[in-house]
């Protein structure tokens, strides 16, 4: 049952809202929790504030997509392990599908220099401000917390290792356990996910079953397609981060062993910028387009689910035992350190990189600041603000 109380929804359901949510949510990782916290905190109100930015920090704590890790874990809140597999198949499949198509007709491109992709991703930033300021109030809603908010951002930004984000959010955790009263915490449920114990055991058994196995069984049986899948599924089970670090591992993977060339790693990374959801998808890319004789859709499909498959695998893994911590007496305190940290993160991550990426002259700074009122004042809905700065970035362009 979701955390509002609401019935249980379908599969269905699940996949249709995710697959809007794939089509429009463009800006990177750190946007897309903004789109995610509009379409099922405040619009649908599938889990509350405070379900939200728990399973948020659960997934930044994991290796994966976190993006694409906090999608999962709401539509297996609202319909089960189906409503997980339709949330993943929803938000990945525009984009995949986008960039198989492109790994056919691969070029040098230029997508991501283009007037509206700049204007996509000042809206973006709008998208990321307007969620942070909402979070924002509920979750750090005392000096303590918007202290360790402060410093979680300050630490973030000055210590920019993707490992640093966990250490970050364990040490929220042990400074709400250790400052904040233990009925210090928002008032709220929280996310409720109901997992039998024996399918996470097994979900975590063949997380470190294929995580091992796979590298031996490459040696055994040196197949192009058996190392096609052990090399994702290792980047998926490895990356920290999520988003842009997953790039040198992917490059490391197929341009030194000539799987792709440079140019062609170059056009698809300049292509899944400009895609919306998540940026995991470069993978199809790489599987279609890899190999003396491109692999076709046969590589795109297996390197898709290779890199994806750990995420869901751990996320499966570790829920049942999170909600037991999480129901322990005294750990709503060390949950309002935690999402306090998570604002903090979220504050770095719209400086750097969705501000810094996107803000580069006073023009670019008043679209950003329109696109920003629109949300928060007017209430317009994301991807029609995603529409308008497309449109007022191509129209900045050709007039400079």
């Amino acid at each position: 049952m979701p955390s509002n109380g609401n019935p249980r929804g379908s599969a269905l359901e699940v996949l249709l809202v995710s697959l809007r949510l794939g089509v429009s949510s463009f800006g990177g990782p750190v946007a897309h929790l903004g789109y995610f916290r509009d379409e099922y905190v405040t619009r649908r109100a599938w889990v509350s504030d405070e379900g939200f930015a728990d399973i948020v920090a659960l997934c930044q704590s994991l290796p994966g997509p976190a993006s694409s890790q906090v999608n999962m874990a709401i539509g297996m809140a609202r319909a089960g392990l189906p409503g997980a597999l339709a949330a993943w198949i929803g938000f990945t499949l525009p984009s995949a599908v986008a960039l198989t198509a492109f790994a056919f007709v691969a070029g040098t491109g230029g997508l991501i220099d283009s007037g509206w992709m700049h204007g996509i991703m000042l809206a973006a930033v709008a998208v990321v401000a307007q969620a942070l300021v909402a979070m924002a109030r509920r979750l750090t809603p005392d000096t303590p917390r918007v202290l360790f908010a402060v410093t979680a951002a300050i630490v973030s930004l000055l210590v920019p290792a993707s490992l640093a984000q966990l250490a970050i959010i364990v040490a929220g955790g042990v400074a709400g356990r250790l400052l904040l009263p233990s009925d210090s915490a928002v008032r709220g449920e929280y996310l409720h996910i109901a997992i039998p114990r024996s399918v996470s055991i097994g979900a975590l058994t063949l997380f470190v079953l294929f995580l091992i196995g796979l590298p031996v069984l490459r040696q055994l049986v040196p197949t192009h397609w058996i190392s096609l899948v052990e090399s994702y599924y290792r980047v998926g089970s490895l990356v920290f981060g999520g988003g842009h670090v997953v790039l040198p591992l992917l490059h490391a993977e197929t341009v030194p062993s000539g799987w792709v060339s440079d140019p062609q790693f170059l056009a698809g990374y300049g292509a899944a910028q400009a895609m919306p959801g998540p940026l995991f998808t470069f993978a199809a890319y790489l599987g279609a387009i890899e190999g003396p004789t491109p692999n076709g859709i046969p590589g795109a499909l297996l390197a898709l689910g290779a890199i994806f498959l750990p995420s869901f695998l751990l996320l499966v893994g570790v829920l049942p035992f999170w909600a037991s911590l999480r129901a322990r007496p005294g750990f709503q305190s060390v949950l309002a350190g935690v999402n306090a940290a998570v604002v903090g993160l979220l504050v770095a991550a719209l400086y750097a990189p969705v501000w810094s990426g996107a803000v580069r002259t006073p023009e670019d700074f008043c679209i950003a600041l329109a696109c920003f009122s629109l949300l928060a004042v007017k209430k317009v809905r994301p991807w029609m603000v995603v529409g308008l700065g497309a449109a007022a970035g191509a129209a900045l362009r050709l007039l400079s």
